[in-house]
Parts: structure tokens; sequence; C-alpha cells
């Protein structure tokens, strides 16, 4: 289900309620036809895995939610105003701005990650006004699209890396072209059914030659961390356009890679730098020097890399070369060329970023998305603007309580568990002055008031230790953890499979 604020999951509640269950009271349909959407928040961001900008423009960006669409500011991150909600599909994983006419803005649906609750898509679509109105463009069996890349010269010409289905095999994945403007699509790079496209990127001055990234891998969906890996995954190289590749293997690159991330380097063209995960004996950060026929591992550094599977991003400044960027739990920063790497933004419990945009113009304007939502800098990541002016949470769970107004219950990915009212009588409506923050339901649990007394209120959570957990917190904001089974134990395995948000 997509969840733009709480009030989504509020009103299908009420619809479900309506459906025959024996012996509960029946509401018909026609008492809540009359009932309209109304945003009550929270406004506090969700995860992002696209965002872009506009070059030479240092207050227009774009943001994708995984569960809330497309985003534009025309303020540099001081408001936000959705575009796309008219569209029948939410979950984002590409966007791009089309370099030679930056009114045509292309849009990738389906997170292109393999979290366990992953939201998919509908395929490919297009505004030729800056977002204004949209078209759909087809592929719509991709499920997940990754990346999308536009050629610098001419609109018309676009690659897709499609992921594919993320619980099965499909035909419709790999790395699509269109050279008129998404009316036609070619698949230019198919191994099989099982392997998808996971990122693309032109050569500096070139966009004949094409890089591109394969990921084999399926979710299991009784799995939480991490998807699997196939043989599939690898790193490929087109020097005509996409007409014909080339498979990159040997001469320092790793034979059996997990993910790949990709970035080049516009200052130093045949430069490319490729995140690589997998096992930790070839996994890190390795540079290629001359387009991808040798290759030096320069990293090994585990922040890289740990759930390479989730994050496997990294930028490039577009005026040095040596000065890179990856997005981990932690935004890490190197200024020698990946030799060494220092934490610029975040903290260890993970504020989980994915992707960084750079004006190719003005290397201190910067777009960065998150698990917590999307933030934009214009001095090169002293200041940041504000993540709490984007109501696109990803909630998990939902419940009301039985005061007038009543308040509504919910934990959010990433973020952790919130309390806020249905209504206030304050004249901006529902604001962050009224959002409570909880203890009990952690990110993915939850969350359910005594019926009693709301100041109470009982959680639990999946996939955290313990992974079964009751809380209650009081009017003294104290927590007390309950343990319930199953209890992982030191060398003994919890009993079951495990999903990372369970039924309530």
């Amino acid at each position: 289900m997509l969840v733009l604020g709480a009030a989504a999951a509020v009103l299908a509640c009420a619809a479900n309620a309506a459906m025959p269950v024996s012996g509960v009271a029946q509401v018909p349909r026609s008492d809540y036809q009359a009932l309209h959407w109304r945003l009550i928040g929270p406004f506090r961001g969700g995860r992002v895995l696209a965002v872009t900008g506009v070059p030479g423009n240092n207050r227009t960006f774009y943001f994708g939610s995984v569960d809330g669409g497309v985003w534009k500011t025309g303020d540099a991150g001081r408001t936000w105003k959705p575009i796309f909600d008219h569209e029948p599909v939410g979950s984002i994983g590409a966007l791009a701005v089309a370099p030679s006419d930056t009114n045509v803005i292309y849009v990738g649906t389906g997170e292109g990650d393999m979290r366990s609750d992953v939201a998919q898509g509908d395929g490919v679509y297009k505004s030729t006004n800056g977002g204004r109105t949209w078209t759909h463009l087809g592929l719509a069996d991709t499920r997940q699209i990754a990346r999308i890349i536009v050629d610098p010269h001419d609109p018309n010409i676009v690659f897709v890396a499609a992921l594919g289905h993320p619980y099965g095999p499909n035909a419709e994945r790999g790395v699509f072209r269109s050279l008129d403007g998404g009316r036609h699509w070619q698949k230019v790079l198919y191994l099989n059914d099982n392997t998808g496209a996971v990122d693309l990127a032109f050569k500096p001055g070139d966009p004949r030659t094409v890089y591109a990234a394969l990921w084999q891998t399926r979710r299991p969906p009784w799995s939480v961390y991490p998807p699997s890996d196939g043989p599939g995954t690898g790193l490929y190289v087109s020097h005509d356009g996409g007409d014909h590749w080339t498979h990159i293997t040997g001469h320092g690159f790793p034979a059996h890679p997990g993910r790949i991330g990709l970035a080049v380097a516009p200052t130093r063209p045949d430069w490319l730098y490729a995140i690589v995960g997998g096992a930790w004996n070839t996994a890190g950060l390795y540079r290629s020097e001359d387009g991808g026929a040798t290759w030096r591992r320069l990293s090994r550094d585990p922040r890289i890399t740990q759930r390479c599977w989730y994050f496997c991003a990294l930028t490039v400044d577009p005026a040095n070369a040596e000065r890179l960027y990856v997005m981990d739990t932690i935004v890490l920063r190197s200024n020698d060329g990946g030799k060494h790497f220092l934490a610029l933004k975040g903290d260890p419990t993970g504020d989980d970023y994915h992707q960084l945009w750079i004006d190719p113009t003005d290397p201190k304007r910067m777009i960065l998305g998150s698990d917590q939502g999307t933030e934009v800098t214009l001095d090169g990541g002293k200041t940041w603007s504000t993540w709490y002016n984007q109501p696109t949470a990803q909630v998990y769970k939902i419940s009301t309580d039985d005061r007038y107004p009543f308040w509504v219950y919910g934990s959010q990915q990433d973020s952790g568990a919130f309390a806020l009212p249905s209504q206030t009588i304050g004249y901006d409506g529902i604001t962050m002055e009224e959002f409570r923050e909880l203890t009990p339901g952690g990110e993915n649990g939850n969350v359910v008031p005594d019926p009693e007394n709301p100041n109470i209120v009982y959680g639990d959570g999946t996939g955290q230790p313990p992974p079964c957990r009751s809380s209650m917190c009081a009017p003294d904001r104290c927590a007390m953890s309950i343990r319930c089974w199953p209890i992982p134990m030191r060398g003994i395995a919890p009993i079951g499979r495990c999903r990372w948000c369970s039924s309530p």
C-alpha cells in the first residue's frame, strides 16, 4: 500500500471494516462515500533513491520517493511540491533530466533495490514541460528501474537499467534504449530472465561509449537481509551507442562480483570507478584509468561495501577526479582517489544514504537522497536543507486511539514510531509541533495504544534485537522492554523464517 502520510492507512482500515466478517456489525459503503483524503502527516521524509537537479540552476531540484511519487523544489529545498500525484504509481527508482533540454524529464518507476518490502512500478514516464504533465512510455513489466541516463546532446536518446521482478524471473529486464524519446524501445543488453541491469554511465565527452552493470539477484519473501546474488552479475561496455556489448572480465576486475555501482570522472574521461560487493576478499572500490581495460583495487574499507546490495552508489566531483563520495549508512568522501575515506555526513546507526547528484557547473551544489528524505546544499555540504518538510513517510503499521479527536499511531521506515492528532485547532493545520516520537514499535512494528489509557502504548519490532519485542511508554516517557518468544541466543538460531514486516 502506498501511504503518503498516515491518512491513507486510516481510510483503508475504514474500508476494510465494511467487508463481511462473521459476528461484526456491517457498515454500508454509502456511509463513507462522501469521505475525502486529507493529509495529516507526518512531515518527516521517507526513503529516496532518485535525486537530480538542473545544471546551472541553483534553485531547481527533483527527487523520487520510493512510495511517494516525484517532487520538485524551486527554492533549493525550502519547500517541495508533488508533481506526480495524478499518475497511477508512486514508487520511483530513477530520475533523469535531459542535459540539452531541461524541460524533458524521464522517470523510472519501481524502486531499484532489493529490500524485503520492495515497492514495484509500471515502467517509464516522461514530461516535456518540467513535470507539469506526464506520458507513460511503456516497459510496464520491468517492475524495478534502477537508473536512467539521457544523451547529453539529444533528449530523445535514453537508456534504462531495468532490474526486473524482485521475486521471480521475467523477460522485460536488462538495458533498454530508445532513439525517439521513448516511443519505441529496444532491449540492447540482456543475459537471461534472472539477471537485470542496475547501473549505467556514459563516458564523458563520448555518449557512444556506455557502461552497464548487470545484477543477478532474487528476493526470497521470507528473508530480511540480504537478497541472493547469482553468477550473471557483471560489468559491460558498448562503444557504438549500445548496438554491441563487451563483457569486462579479468585484468584486475573480480571474477565473481556482487552488485556493482558505477561512476565516471568528467575531468578524466578514461577513468571509471566501480564499487563492487560480494566476497570480503574481492569487495571494494576499483578504478580503471583506461576505459575499463585494466583495473586495480584502491580500497577495501568495509564502510563502503557493507550492505552493498542496498547502497552501492558513488559520485565523482565534476571538477576533481580524485574527489569522490560514497553512499552507505553514512556519506564518505575521499580526496585522494579512493585510497582513504572520511565520514562527511550521518552517524554510525545509519541514516542510509542512496544517491548524490552534483551540479556539473558548480560542485558545491548537491542534492542527497536517503532513508530519511532529501536534502540540498549550496555550499559543498557545510549546510543542508531540512527533510522535515516532505510528507513521504513509508508507514508499515497503523492504529488509532479512542480520544476525540483521535490520534494516529504508526511505524515509519528507518525513522521510528510516531503519533499525531487526526485534527487540530491551529490555523496552520497539523504540523510537526503536534508530532510525537515513540519508543515502542521501532521502524517496522505494530504500535497500539491501550484502549483505556492512550498514554500507554505497546509496540513490537521484527528483525530488531530482540526480534519480537513489546515496550510500554508512559507519560513520563519511560520505556520498558518485555521479551517474548522467539529470542535469538548466542549459538542458537531463531525458530522459523522471519520477515522484515510481519502482519499485525
